[in-house]
């Protein structure tokens, strides 16, 4: 296996990235937080201290690499990409906003 040490990656890639591994590793802590402690409403401090591990660890990785000039600028078609998945995240939101809303008061 040859490992390419000149390889450019995308603006943003490493954020990306190390959030996700960070609300992976974390969640399971916020799970066994709540049930420890009986309340369910901590079960969203996992994610939340998983992200901001993740967000301090991927912008760290993400400011070595720009320095090495291994950071690139997202091209227009990994833009429309970023903007679709920006949208479609939205649209899930306000789509389960709703579905809790009517849940509610129905």
């Amino acid at each position: 296996m040859e490992i390419n040490n000149n390889k450019k990656y995308p603006e943003g890639h490493f954020l990306g990235l190390w959030m996700g591994i960070g609300v992976a590793i974390f969640s399971g802590l916020g799970i066994s937080l709540s049930v420890a402690t009986n309340n369910y409403g901590l079960i969203g401090v996992g994610p939340a201290i998983g992200m901001a591990f993740g967000l301090s660890i991927g912008q760290a990785i993400e400011n070595k690499y720009k320095k090495e000039n291994k950071i690139r600028p997202l091209t227009e078609e990994e833009k429309k990409r970023r903007k679709i998945a920006v949208m479609a995240g939205l649209a899930m939101l306000i789509l389960g906003v709703i579905a809790f809303s009517l849940m509610l008061f129905l």
